[in-house]
């Protein structure tokens, strides 16, 4: 069948522990063994470290980092009976040069990066479960847009970003997302 027909659409708050955690055995009961996990979720809560509230880390942190352990650790029990599974992560390049007025995005996106890592020490090669991370640049978007509307802070992105421009999230060809 098409993927139209094969694609099970479970709405989940992230921030939720217990909507998190049963995100995973609702979407085998729809579908299946599940074999990948892809973590793409984020949120952001933009301010200067000094200005930046405990519930603004809070939510960050919670969405961006918290939730993708809690699937992996969920997803990762039937990969592991199975020796077979993928887990990728959608983090993001200021997960490793930083970005300023973002420290809890920041910080969320490298721990990503090294849980990745840990991961996939642990499973790879004894298990057969394939990990990684995907730290894509600066796309435009509603998260990025409002970031990027300072001409000098964009200058700064841009001259950070090999091709010299944002990535299109649209899909003009029929399929390709250009990743900038």
């Amino acid at each position: 069948g098409t993927l139209k027909e094969r694609a099970h659409v479970l709405p989940c708050d992230l921030a939720d522990k217990d909507a998190v955690e049963a995100l995973v055995p609702q979407a085998e009961a729809a579908m299946g063994k599940l074999d990948v996990l892809v973590a793409n979720a984020a949120i952001n809560r933009d301010n200067l470290l000094v200005q930046l509230s405990d519930a603004a880390w809070d939510d960050v942190i919670a969405v961006n980092l918290t939730a993708t352990f809690r699937l992996v650790r969920a997803a990762i029990k039937g990969m592991m009976r199975r020796r077979n599974g993928r887990i990728i992560g959608i983090t993001s390049v200021v997960g490793v040069t930083g970005n300023a007025g973002q420290g809890n995005y920041t910080a969320a996106k490298a721990g990503m990066l090294g849980m990745t890592r840990d991961l996939a020490m642990q499973w790879s090669a004894p298990r057969g479960i394939r990990v990684n991370a995907l730290a894509p640049s600066f796309f435009s978007s509603e998260l990025t847009d409002p970031l990027l509307a300072d001409e000098v802070r964009q200058q700064t992105v841009l001259s950070r970003t090999p091709p010299g421009r944002l990535g299109e999230p649209h899909a003009a060809d029929g399929g390709a997302v250009d990743l900038g």
